[in-house]
């Protein structure tokens, strides 16, 4: 419950405030929202498989933001930015389905 305290009280602030991305950042941005989306999406699989750990969750959303992140960059440094940002978001989005697919399979039990 306090999660979901923390998330409405964060998406509140976030509308009310309206902070600006600095321009060096934004094309890492909508990255980190899917690599943070697949860690969610995947602790709530895992809860419901009920193996979640919030240390896994934690390491794991931080991880795949910064891994994520360092990709993009690596390609941006190479000249090949936009064909790595595409290869991030197609990976992690076929993640973000399989595990809408599970959590979808749990709760509607089909």
């Amino acid at each position: 419950m306090l999660a979901v305290i923390g998330l409405v009280a964060g998406v509140v602030i976030g509308v009310l405030v309206e902070p600006t991305v600095p321009a060096v950042l934004q094309p890492y941005l909508p990255i980190a929202v899917v690599a943070a989306l697949d860690a969610l999406f995947g602790a709530v699989r895992a809860r419901l498989d009920g193996v979640f750990d919030d240390r896994v969750f934690v390491v794991s959303f931080v991880f795949n933001v910064l891994i994520a992140a360092l990709i993009v960059f690596l390609g941006d440094q190479l000249g090949v930015g936009s064909q790595l940002s595409t290869a991030v978001v197609v990976v992690l989005g076929i993640r973000i389905f399989s595990n809408a697919a599970a959590i979808r399979r749990h709760v509607f039990k089909a």
